[in-house]
């Protein structure tokens, strides 16, 4: 017979909390300047893509001009797909972005955890959807709740929290 221990848990096991993310009333560090720390987080990444896209942009005009235009499809669709891919690549392996971890904010899903790549795209292909046909508006969410999710944050399910202060209360993963 198969002892306790060998039982499979219902608990949300690996998670860096166990039951509720952080709460703002208690742990007001890991919200403390969330909305300005993300803002000029990605004005520092836009910053950065828009440099990459125009190098990119450069190399596939010379590549259009050698190939008689036959490159220059390829390369409008290269400079639509790199602003997600920066993202998305990012927010999967570290988290953050550049500019987000310059500011000290790091990406969670609810249950503590870090973003895969699937939830990573998620939340970026939500964001520059929602962002761009509300114009902007959307991000006005924030505003409205404890924990500063964004709409596209609220959809993905993931949270926003200072990188230093949730080191400080909990392990993260």
């Amino acid at each position: 017979m198969d002892s306790p221990t060998n039982l499979p848990s219902l608990s949300l096991g690996d998670s860096a909390w166990d039951k509720a993310p952080p709460d703002p009333l208690s742990a007001p560090g890991c919200f403390d300047g969330l909305l300005w720390r993300r803002s000029l987080g990605f004005l520092i990444d836009v910053v950065l893509v828009s440099t990459l896209n125009a190098a990119l942009a450069v190399a596939f005009w010379l590549a259009g001009v050698l190939t008689l235009g036959l490159l220059w499809p390829l390369g409008a669709l290269a400079l639509a797909i790199l602003p997600v891919a920066y993202h998305t690549y990012f927010i999967g392996s570290r988290g953050a972005t550049p500019g987000m971890a310059l500011f000290d904010v790091q990406l969670h899903d609810w249950t503590g955890k870090r973003l895969d790549y699937a939830q990573a795209f998620l939340q970026t292909a939500l964001f520059y959807t929602t962002v761009p046909l509300t114009g902007g508006l959307v991000l006005a969410v924030s505003l409205f709740n404890d924990r500063r999710r964004t709409l596209h944050d609220i959809l993905a399910a993931t949270l926003a929290l200072r990188r230093t202060a949730i080191l400080g209360t909990a392990s993260v993963r």
